[in-house]
């Protein structure tokens, strides 16, 4: 598939079938993060499905037949994350499940999906969740090994030979840390001190303080909201003022919301989203950026993040599967939408340009991805 016009495509999925009230709807399953901790992930990948579903049901729906998207809110939890995915696949009857939000949940729920044969698209970012390859399991983030060689090859540049890591205490975190130990050494660079966090703690200032007394020259902050934020302040509180790499996990403007002015000059590597406007024109995802942008930031008046384009990319796949099987005349399952996702070609989306194979099943490289700092508090594109 190649890239076009999410707009066009939207609008195009059904002008040359007939009415969608008289064939079968087709059934997807959401799972995220709506409430609860992951909330500030979850709840804008809830409003983008939602938002997506209304568009091409009011464009008439896929080659004649409505699009039903039956939401579940895992509240973070892998338990109830496991019970919503259970009921999508042996009540509900979906043909495929778009989530969950978060890498412990999608860990938690993989096996499952894949043993019932039924594609789960993962919003989350851990490597673990598509290595070892299920065959019905895929995912639409950047990887952490991605994000990690991306912040070293920034350090690198800069001449930062040491640093230390505070991470957080969950899957993510640990996923993180994991790439973080396994790859420091291919770019020269020595871990001086390693540090957890909780996701619900308050204060970071006494693993900050013991980071301060290393001979750290920079910090690599790997978690998601409030934590970041919380350790944003810390340090200020602390008067460090060694450089600071944050990981995609904070890729909202939330995280600068809640940091305030401590999040000057946070560095990090994410998706070009957060950037749209100052990306060049000639980009092949530049259309796509926009287009998601606007129509979230009109839909909920309020700045769109990444985590909210990993669920347009997931729907985008889906969508634009079963619309090719339909085209073609091809039986409409659980297996042939498997399939028709993982033949994925060229398809441009808010995180990059998708291309699956029979081994991959990220689909990404590090094309779509750019280092932003935080200025006079916004995103920019760092100057390297």
């Amino acid at each position: 598939m190649k890239a076009r016009s999410v707009f066009i495509f939207f609008c195009c999925l059904l002008l040359a079938g007939g009415c969608s009230s008289k064939k079968e709807s087709l059934k997807v399953g959401a799972v995220f993060a709506l409430t609860g901790p992951a909330a500030m992930l979850g709840a804008p990948e809830g409003k983008t499905a939602e938002m997506m579903v209304e568009r091409i049901n009011e464009a008439g729906g896929i080659k004649g037949r409505s699009l039903e998207v039956i939401f579940y809110d895992t509240g973070g939890e892998s338990t109830k994350t496991l019970t919503a995915v259970k009921k999508l696949v042996e009540k509900d009857g979906v043909l495929a499940i778009i989530g969950p939000t978060t890498s412990g949940t999608s860990l938690a729920v993989a096996d499952f999906a894949n043993d019932a044969g039924v594609t789960l698209i993962s919003c989350a970012s851990s490597y673990k969740i598509v290595n070892p390859l299920r065959e019905y399991v895929f995912k639409v983030t950047h990887s952490d090994d991605l994000i990690v060689r991306r912040i070293f090859e920034a350090m690198k540049k800069k001449g930062i030979s040491k640093v230390a890591v505070l991470t957080a205490s969950d899957g993510f975190g640990d996923s993180g840390r994991e790439m973080l130990e396994l790859h420091a050494g291919e770019f020269g660079i020595r871990i001086m001190s390693k540090e957890r966090f909780g996701p619900g703690d308050t204060d970071m200032t006494t693993q900050l303080t013991r980071i301060k007394g290393t001979d750290a020259q920079a910090l690599i902050c790997w978690g998601t909201n409030p934590g970041p934020a919380i350790i944003a302040k810390n340090m200020r509180q602390l008067g460090m003022t060694m450089p600071v790499y944050n990981s995609h996990g904070v890729a909202s403007k939330k995280f600068i919301e809640l940091a305030g002015e401590a999040a000057e000059g946070i560095l990090l590597p994410v998706g070009k989203i957060v950037v749209a406007d100052q990306i060049p024109d000639a980009d092949p995802q530049k259309e796509v950026l926009v287009e998601y942008r606007d129509a979230y930031e009109k839909e909920y008046n309020e700045p769109v993040s990444t985590f909210g384009g990993h669920a347009w990319d997931a729907m985008l796949l889906v969508t634009s599967a079963l619309e090719e099987l339909i085209e073609e005349e091809e039986k409409v399952t659980r297996e042939s939408l498997k399939d028709r996702i993982e033949a994925t070609r060229g398809l441009a989306g808010v995180a990059g340009i998708y291309t699956f194979s029979d081994t991959d099943h990220n689909g990404l490289n590090s094309d779509g991805l750019v280092m932003v700092e935080v200025k006079n508090g916004d995103w920019s594109l760092a100057s390297q």
